[in-house]
């Protein structure tokens, strides 16, 4: 996967910030003020892919999947996804759109012990 930005990508990652589903919406109003010290970006740019959240310096991404990424051959492709990520040294962590409705901040608080714990 290229590393550097394409302006296409960072054109359509703002794109993407604009658009982002209620469960990022309410995800991200947790992550942006870097809870634990640690940096979450959103809608970040990996080559083609874009990510909901990244963690940079982990090399972590976080999913949010909601029902779409059950139907189809959306599982499928979620998972060469993932694995193309993992060739390129990313960790990726799905979490449920589901669960972050429940309780967006205790999903929040989780991720951050979870990327305080790598």
């Amino acid at each position: 996967m290229p590393r550097r930005k394409e302006p296409r990508n960072t054109a359509r990652a703002r794109h993407l910030r604009s658009k982002m589903s209620l469960p990022e919406v309410l995800l991200w109003r947790h992550l942006r003020r870097e809870p634990g010290g640690i940096k979450f970006r959103r809608q970040h740019s990996i080559g083609d892919y874009f990510l909901d959240f990244y963690v940079a310096n982990l090399r972590l991404a976080i999913e949010v999947d909601g029902k779409a990424h059950d139907m189809g051959d959306q599982p499928e492709h979620d998972e060469a996804r993932s694995a193309l990520l993992h060739c390129e040294g990313i960790e990726v962590v799905r979490v449920a759109a589901t669960e972050v409705l429940r309780s967006p901040k205790d999903v929040a608080e989780t991720l951050v012990r979870y990327c305080q714990s790598k």
